[in-house]
């Protein structure tokens, strides 16, 4: 009787034997397994303020466009006769060991797609062993997706993107939240100081924070409740809204959203003042690199700066002792005609040079996108849309599919194109095309 230990399945083949073992009992995938069919079959289940949100991009929705041809204009030159019987996924990132180079992106007001989305995310990610970036404008509170999370897996990794706000005292609640919930690290999002032109919102006069949606961290918040009191006990004098029908469905989905009975938000003053002092507070356009130097004394975390596209930016984020560079455009989603984060990244990185940790989002739609951004300088890449469709296809499982499909693609690209660890990739494993 041999005594060899059989080797483990790589995730790629061990999805793809799952998938096909359960074709032979005539289970098909809930989520389907490539983008273009994945997204149509989101869209089919999402509402159309749903679909705006999440889908919809800024302007003519140019930079989205710019993310997938960037993306496309680099080759993968696969190499042959190479062992890659066994391979590596696994990164270290700020003192954590994680079993692939991929993270959950933050999505905001991510109910209109699942309800507590936050939540479900939470848990998909607890289960792939990988971090949700938890989002300043999540449905859920921080600590009740942290509490979700350890649910599934004891100290699942998490990170917490922080949205400058105003008020001083509350982005220190907000440090101090992060910290307390287990947070590996901070995600300063510096490109959305102000919303971009989303004429997919616009034409629908759809903001989901103003019928009260993703605005849960703030409405948790002891500082943020505090405000509103103030405000509240102020009486400051307002012009009373029109009675519509669009007023009213507002008011009751502020009132359904809030925290506490929703008959009773009904009649309170709470929930409509807390959704009038989010859209007044909640990000600062005046962020400057002071507040960035000043941060360090704010939090013991791994400081991360998101939104980061010039390598002078990149360069002077390093000067100020930044743990992480967060290369994105916000999905295309800010400013319509700006530059691909994949094209962004060659020069960032190149800027960098090993200095800083350096990741990137935007356009990342499969397991060879991931190889390519990896391969052209990204530590670790972070996904947004795909999961943020797989969820509302079937919640949790929809989110951990999605993703799982990702990281199974990207560990048999890894393999059929001749490598056996994505830490070892370089600009050699592509070619620019025209």
């Amino acid at each position: 009787m041999s005594d060899v230990t059989p080797p483990v399945p790589s995730p790629g083949r061990a999805r793809q034997n799952q998938i096909y073992t359960d074709g032979v009992f005539g289970r098909k995938p809930k989520v389907p397994t490539n983008f273009e069919a994945l997204e149509r079959a989101a869209r089919r289940k999402m509402s159309a303020k749903a679909w705006a949100y999440v889908a919809g991009g800024a302007g003519d929705g140019g930079t989205m466009r710019s993310n997938r041809t960037a993306l496309e204009r680099w080759a993968i030159v696969p190499r042959m006769l190479r062992d890659v019987s066994e391979r590596s996924l696994e990164t270290e990132l700020f003192g954590q060991r994680l079993p692939a180079p991929v993270l959950f992106s933050p999505v905001g007001a991510g109910a209109l797609a699942y309800p507590d989305a936050d939540i479900h995310i939470g848990r998909a990610a607890a289960q792939l062993g990988i971090p949700y970036i938890f989002s300043s404008q999540g449905s859920a509170s921080m600590e009740d997706t942290a509490a979700a999370m350890d649910e599934v897996t004891p100290g699942a990794p998490r990170w917490y993107q922080l949205y400058w706000s105003t008020d001083e005292d509350l982005v220190d609640s907000f440090l101090q939240r992060a910290e307390k919930s287990g947070a590996a690290a901070i995600v300063v999002t510096l490109d959305t100081t102000m919303l971009g032109w989303r004429p997919q919102d616009l034409n629908l006069g759809s903001l989901p924070f103003a019928q009260g949606l993703g605005i849960n961290q703030y409405t948790s918040d002891e500082r943020f409740i505090s405000i509103v009191r103030d405000r509240i006990a102020a009486a400051l004098p307002r012009e009373k809204p029109a009675i519509t029908v669009g007023a009213v469905k507002s008011l009751i989905s502020m009132a359904r959203h809030a925290p506490g009975s929703a008959v009773r938000n009904l009649v309170s003053p709470v929930p409509r003042e807390s959704v009038q002092t989010f859209l007044e507070i909640y990000s600062r356009p005046s962020l400057n690199w002071t507040d960035i130097a000043g941060l360090r004394d704010r939090t013991s975390l791994p400081i991360v700066l998101k939104g980061i596209l010039h390598p002078d930016d990149a360069l002077q984020a390093v000067d100020h002792g930044v743990d992480g560079i967060l290369v994105s455009n916000h999905g295309g989603r800010q400013v319509d005609g700006a530059i691909s984060s994949i094209d962004a990244l060659v020069d960032v990185a190149k800027a960098v040079d090993g200095r800083s940790k350096v990741l990137l989002d935007s356009g990342i739609r499969g397991g060879a996108d991931v190889f390519k951004a990896l391969a052209l300088g990204a530590d670790a890449v972070c996904v947004g849309r795909p999961h943020m469709y797989g969820l509302a296809l079937d919640g949790a499982d929809g989110a951990r599919d999605v993703v799982a499909n990702i990281i199974a693609e990207l560990d048999l690209t890894l393999g059929l194109s001749g490598h056996t660890s994505t830490a070892d990739l370089t600009p050699a494993a592509l070619k620019k095309v025209t």
